[in-house]
C-alpha cells in the first residue's frame, strides 16, 4: 500500500507519489528555526514530524534529500542583534547550535543540508531580478523591492493555492513591509528591504542598493537551489500556511523555472498547533517550554518525542507534564517487551522477521501517518509477545524474529531502546556507586543509594547479566 497523506494543496487525502519514481529519490523540504532565542517544544512538534516523514520514506526504501534551512536574518534577529550588542553571526550562531543540540536530543537524523539565509544572498538576489524581469516586482521609492499580487493574478497565476481567500472582504494591493502580516491582508510583500539606521551592520549590496532579504524569498531561493525548481514535499507548521507558504508558491512559481504543467511543490504537509496544558503556550502563563526547560525537569528527549508522536499530526495535541509522565511509563513498557524477547532468543538469529507487528503499524501509517492506530497495535502485539514468554510458548528462533521486528518499528519512530545510557548522568552515577557499595558488601548503603534511585524515578533490577537501569 502507498504512503497516503493529506495535501494542503488539494485539501484532500492522497497517494504520495515522488516526481523520481523509478529512482525511489524523494525531495523533502521542511522550514526550519529561526535562530533569535531557544526553540519551544511548539517548534519541534514540526521538526519530529518532519523525522517521522523520513524515516517512514527510508524505511520504504525511498532515498530522502531533507532539507531545513537555517532562517538566521529577520525582523527578530536583527531586533534582537541590536539589542544585545553583538553581530549577526555570533548572536545567531549560538542559538543554531543549541537549536541542533536539541534536534539531536530528540533522536532526529541530521539532515541532508541546512543551508543558512545568510549563504544565498547572492541566490535571493538572482531570483528577485528575475521577478523583476518578469513585472512581478517593482521597486519602491526607498528602494526596497516588492511582489506584486495584482500583476501575479494578472498573468493568470492564483494566490490563495493553499486556502481560500476573500478577495473582496481582505485588502489587496497595500504593502507590508514586516515579514509577518495576519490574514486581514492580501498584500504586496517586501522581497528585498532597504537598509534602515536600525539595521546597524546587518545589510548586503545589491542592485538596488544596500539592504537584505525578505523572509518569504529565502525559502524559495534554497529550496529551487538544492531540490530543484519542483520538488515533492514540503512541510511546516499550520501557522506558515498564510502568509509564508503563500508567498512562498507566488515566487517560486511567478519565478517560472518550473517545466510546463509542473508545481513549485507537489504535496504540502502542515502540522497542526501545539497546546500546553489545555492552552496555548505563552510565557505570561507559565507554560511556555523549551526543551531545555523539560530536559531540566527530569525529562529525557526520548520520553517527548515519543509524546510528540502520540497523536496524529493534523490534530490540535495538548502537551502536559502528566503526558510526559504516561509517556515514561509506556516506553518502559516497550523497553521491558524487548528485553525480553532479546533474552529469551538467547544469541539466535533472527530468520524470517515477524510480519504481524510491521503490517499493522504500516497498514495505519500508510494511513495519513495514523500513529494512534499505530501505538494501537504496537501494544496489542506486546501484550502477545508478553503473554506468550510468561507461557514458555515462545522459541529463541521466534523470540529473535520478534525482536528484529520490533526493532524496526522503534526505528521508524526513532525511539531505539537506548537502556541505562537515556539515564541521566546523576542517575547512572547513583547506580554505579550503588553497585561499589555492594560489592563492597556495604548494604546499608546500598540501600541508601536505591532509595536516591527511586525519588528520581529509577530502579535498579538485578539480573543475571548485570544490573540494570529502568525507569519506575
Amino acid at each position: 500500500m502507498a504512503l497516503n497523506l493529506f495535501n494542503t494543496l488539494t485539501r484532500r487525502i492522497e497517494p504520495f507519489a515522488p516526481m523520481d519514481a523509478q529512482e525511489r529519490r524523494v525531495g523533502m523540504y521542511c522550514c526550519g528555526p529561526t535562530v533569535h532565542d531557544f526553540a519551544h517544544i511548539g517548534n519541534f512538534k514540526t521538526f519530529v514530524l518532519a523525522d517521522l516523514v523520513r524515516r517512514y520514506l527510508e524505511f520504504k526504501g525511498y532515498q530522502v534529500n531533507h532539507v531545513m534551512n537555517v532562517t538566521d536574518v529577520e525582523d527578530k534577529i536583527i531586533r534582537r542583534v541590536r539589542e544585545s550588542g553583538t553581530t549577526l553571526q555570533e548572536f545567531t550562531r549560538r542559538y543554531e547550535s543549541a537549536f541542533f543540540e536539541d534536534h539531536r536530543a530528540l533522536n532526529c537524523l541530521a539532515p541532508t543540508s541546512t543551508p543558512r539565509a545568510t549563504e544565498f544572498i547572492g541566490d535571493i538576489v538572482a531570483l528577485i531580478e528575475r521577478l523583476q524581469a518578469r513585472k512581478l516586482a517593482y521597486v519602491a521609492a526607498d528602494g526596497s523591492v516588492y511582489f506584486s499580487i495584482d500583476k501575479y493574478r494578472g498573468c493568470g497565476c492564483r494566490y490563495g493555492q493553499l486556502l481560500n481567500l476573500n478577495f473582496d472582504q481582505m485588502r489587496p494591493g497595500e504593502r507590508v513591509a514586516n515579514d509577518e502580516y495576519g490574514k486581514e491582508a492580501i498584500a504586496d510583500f517586501a522581497l528585498w528591504k532597504a537598509r534602515v539606521p536600525e539595521d546597524g551592520d546587518v545589510f548586503w549590496p545589491s542592485p538596488w542598493g544596500e539592504g537584505r532579504p525578505g523572509w518569504h524569498i529565502e525559502c524559495s531561493a534554497m529550496s529551487m537551489k538544492l531540490l530543484g525548481p519542483s520538488f515533492d514535499l514540503h512541510l511546516g507548521g499550520e501557522d506558515l500556511i498564510f502568509p509564508h507558504h503563500e508567498d512562498e508558491i507566488a515566487q517560486s512559481e511567478g519565478a517560472g523555472l518550473q517545466a510546463n504543467g509542473m508545481p513549485f511543490v507537489r504535496h504540502w504537509v502542515h502540522a497542526a498547533f501545539l497546546l500546553v496544558e489545555g492552552k496555548k503556550m505563552s510565557k505570561s502563563l507559565g507554560n511556555f517550554f523549551t526543551l531545555r526547560d523539560l530536559l531540566e525537569k527530569g525529562f529525557v528527549g526520548r520520553e517527548i518525542r515519543y509524546l510528540l508522536l502520540s497523536a496524529r499530526y493534523r490534530e490540535s495535541f495538548n502537551f502536559t507534564l502528566e503526558g510526559l509522565q504516561s509517556a515514561r511509563v509506556a516506553l518502559a513498557r516497550l523497553d521491558e517487551c524487548l528485553g525480553k524477547l532479546r533474552d529469551r532468543a538467547a544469541g539466535a538469529s533472527a530468520g524470517v522477521v515477524d510480519a504481524t507487528l510491521l503490517q499493522g503499524v504500516t497498514e495505519a501509517l500508510d494511513d495519513d501517518l495514523n500513529v494512534s492506530q499505530a501505538w494501537g497495535t504496537i501494544f496489542e502485539w506486546v501484550r502477545d509477545q508478553n503473554r506468550k514468554i510468561s507461557e514458555g510458548g515462545m522459541t529463541p528462533a521466534e523470540a529473535a524474529n520478534a525482536s528484529a521486528a520490533f526493532e524496526k518499528v522503534l526505528g521508524i519512530f526513532g525511539l531505539e531502546a537506548t537502556g541505562a545510557a537515556e539515564a541521566p548522568d546523576a542517575v547512572r552515577a547513583l547506580a554505579e556507586a550503588r553497585q561499589a557499595a555492594r560489592k563492597a558488601r556495604d548494604f546499608r548503603q546500598a540501600d541508601v543509594l536505591r532509595d536516591e534511585l527511586k525519588a528520581l524515578g529509577w530502579v535498579v533490577e538485578d539480573t543475571a547479566k548485570g544490573p540494570k537501569l529502568k525507569r519506575l
